[in-house]
């Protein structure tokens, strides 16, 4: 058999259980769930940072975020650790990439480049690096929380439209093995889809956020803390939440279609049976569960994420549950293509899992959170029906998430469990040192901030801040920076 293609596709702020085949009643994926029936799905995936720059820093690297220096969305990945168009690249693969990378273009990205996106390289978010003891706050923030209609495809559909024009009309004349990697942006918010996917989800039969007052109350200290800001501090009317979570669920059916078009042109094309077709997502969109949104905490719908292969090789209709990660994708495809995997990659290839042949793989998932709104570092492992997080300095939460898979009963003063406990902590210490790297986080992002405080006056700063704060909070952290009381 020819060593396969591959097609290597990842959305942005996709949960793991929104999607048909995942088991959802109400989100219609028909494309996903058509590649999950001849594929293999990983139900227990975990993404390596649960927001979007230093996620995909270590989806792109197969290293922890922390390895390339990236904690947050303005500290990028720094290029110390190649990507793996790069490492396709020297086994002998033509990579070519076309959407949302969120990278450093000023360092080797190791594709042939078709319209790509760096954002967050050339327009940091410098609100992400506000951790203490001012946080940050979108302009806004408490208007858009609410779900709407547009009348326009989104600027998916453009790259959905390369991929499949590249597909059609280079593909055939590569001399060798291709890869074709494109970045979607949703079901990211803001919360519009076009009418004809709300049109799916009636506003009466939309499911709410599964959480009582009571949860509310006693929800985890960095969690309250992430909750202070205005957009979420007050409780959210119920209709806004039916519109919001059906529009999210309308752009998960917009993305399907994007990727069903992909697959589509393999078909017509001839090579959908010599390509291997990955779909992912670099982290999850809580929703509300929890009484929270957005990304950037432990949580199941925030840090659990998509994850199925399907094509030559890959048994069909199989669904592993062992906890696997992001990092572990880099090494899988390198076992694909044949390739030499540096000793720097901290995950493990996949392949054999999925061919049900012993391999290396540990068994559990690492997962790491720096970015703004955290007061502190924290870091989860998942290994078994387990899952543990981590917060420095602060108490520590452990869940049977198969038992209990909305984590309503945090365990981790159970005596009955006390060696699993024991374990998980023993896992997570072999992995990093949480402490120092949380300060060194922090650290990374004071430089960053000084630096680009340093460059500009108050008024500059304001007007770099307006667009995501308002007018108010901008001055207020602008002052702030050039006072210096923020680092």
């Amino acid at each position: 058999m020819p060593t396969p293609n591959i097609v290597y596709i990842c959305s942005d702020q996709h949960s793991f259980r929104f999607t048909g085949y995942a088991g959802h009643p109400l989100v219609q994926s028909p494309n996903m769930d058509a590649l999950a029936e001849r594929g293999t799905i990983f139900s227990s995936a975990y993404c390596g940072s649960p927001v979007c720059v230093p996620g995909r820093a270590c989806l792109m690297t197969g290293v922890y975020p922390s390895d390339c220096n990236s904690f947050c969305n303005s500290t990028v990945w720094d290029g110390s650790h190649p990507t793996w168009g790069t490492l396709m690249g020297e086994a002998g693969y033509t990579c070519v990439a076309t959407g949302k990378f969120d990278l450093d273009d000023r360092h080797e990205l190791g594709f042939e480049c078709m319209d790509v996106t760096n954002g967050h390289c050339t327009g940091p978010d410098i609100t992400s690096l506000f951790r203490r003891p001012l946080l940050g706050f979108r302009k806004g923030s408490r208007a858009g929380m609410d779900g709407s209609t547009r009348h326009q495809p989104h600027r998916d559909k453009k790259y959905a439209d390369i991929a499949t024009s590249w597909i059609q009309n280079q593909s055939p004349e590569v001399d060798g093995p291709w890869l074709l990697y494109a970045g979607f942006s949703q079901p990211h918010p803001p919360f519009r889809c076009l009418p004809e996917h709300l049109e799916k989800y009636p506003l009466d039969q939309i499911d709410l956020p599964d959480f009582t007052d009571e949860e509310r109350e006693r929800l985890h200290e960095p969690y309250q803390m992430r909750r202070g800001n205005p957009s979420t501090s007050i409780p959210v009317p119920e209709q806004n939440l039916r519109r919001m979570r059906a529009t999210y669920y309308g752009m998960i059916s917009e993305l399907d279609d994007y990727i069903g078009q992909i697959v589509s042109s393999l078909e017509s094309t001839g090579q959908l049976e010599n390509t291997i077709v990955l779909y992912t997502s670099d982290h999850g969109e809580s929703l509300g569960e929890h009484d929270l949104w957005s990304k950037g905490n432990m949580f199941e719908d925030s840090a659990h994420i998509p994850l199925v292969v399907a094509g030559p090789g890959i048994p069909s209709g199989q669904t592993i549950d062992t906890a696997v990660a992001h990092v572990d994708l880099v090494p899988t495809m390198l076992d694909i293509a044949g390739g030499e995997k540096p000793d720097s990659l901290r995950g493990h290839s996949l392949d054999p899992m999925m061919s049900g042949e012993p391999g290396d793989h540990p068994g559990f998932s690492y997962t790491e959170s720096h970015s703004g709104g955290n007061v502190t570092g924290s870091y989860l492992i998942r290994e078994g029906d387990w899952k543990y997080i981590h917060f420095t300095w602060f108490d520590d939460l452990l869940f049977n998430v198969v038992e209990d898979p909305m984590e309503k009963i945090n365990r981790i003063d159970d005596p009955k469990v006390s060696g699993i406990l024991d374990g998980l902590r023993e896992r997570l210490h072999s992995q990093v040192q949480p402490e120092a790297l949380t300060r060194r986080a922090f650290e990374v992002q004071r430089e960053f901030l000084n630096a680009y405080a340093s460059d500009r006056t108050e008024d500059e700063l304001t007007a770099a801040f307006e667009s995501r704060m308002g007018a108010g909070f901008a001055r207020a952290m602008a002052v702030k920076c050039k006072s210096g009381s923020l680092g």
